[in-house]
């Protein structure tokens, strides 16, 4: 999977997803989420990470499970 958010390339971290441009797995985004921390909190910790592309990954994200939702309910 590539795209302008998150890429996924077998030579990067064994193919785990990142942020396109960086080596910093999304999982990090959500285990930050999980602990509690602020979405700023983890823009500091990450800088190479972008604000647009860590918001455009928790949109990415609520599609899926708003369709994941949907289908259930079908």
């Amino acid at each position: 999977m590539t795209d302008m958010t998150i890429n996924r390339n077998p030579e990067i971290l064994g193919g785990t997803p990142v942020f396109a441009g960086t080596r910093v797995p999304v999982r990090i985004l959500m285990e930050h989420l999980e602990a509690g921390d602020r979405l700023d909190e983890f823009l500091e910790d990450y800088p190479s990470v972008s604000r647009a592309q860590a918001i455009a990954v928790l949109e990415q994200v609520k599609v899926m499970l708003a369709s994941d939702g949907n289908e259930a309910a079908a």
